[in-house]
């Protein structure tokens, strides 16, 4: 099998491969806003989900797995993950602004105690959009190293 063949191969295995990491990140990251929601509208009864680290791990293999595929010369490398990037943003916004008209309501426990989940929400989405912006740099970076190696 020769080196083109090879790498033919690859990209159909990993093509396959991020298929299923595509699936594994969209059910983390509908667990992870549907928990941190309810977790902001219960205004503590349930606790924290802590699950922010173990979504952003997921996150960042699924991003570098497909920005890996890209530069396997995959041509067409679905761009679902964006969707994501957006609800993150819309339902982090929303959440302040339900915090706002109810007057700081879901920042403080019924027994007065400050909660640190809008600021969670926060925190997790600004590391989505950090993950998104350095894919996209090194997909910069391929075109313009593709471009200087014609």
């Amino acid at each position: 099998m020769n080196i083109k063949d090879q790498i033919k191969h690859l990209r159909k295995i990993e093509a396959g491969i991020n298929k299923h990491l595509f699936l594994i990140c969209s059910i983390v990251t509908v667990l992870a806003m549907v928990t941190m929601t309810i977790e902001f509208f219960s205004r503590g009864t349930f606790p924290p989900i802590s699950m922010n680290v173990f979504y952003l791990g997921v996150l960042i293999i699924y991003s570098l797995h497909k920005e890996l595929l890209r530069w396997l010369g995959k041509r067409k490398v679905e761009r679902q993950g964006e969707y994501f990037i957006y609800v993150w943003i819309g339902l982090t916004t929303l959440l302040y602004l339900i915090n706002f008209i109810s007057k700081d309501y879901f920042n403080y426990s019924a027994q007065g105690q400050p909660l640190t989940v809008l600021r969670d929400f926060s925190i997790l989405t600004l590391e989505v959009l950090v993950v998104f912006i350095l894919t996209r740099c090194l997909k910069i970076l391929k075109v313009i190293l593709v471009k200087q190696n014609p």
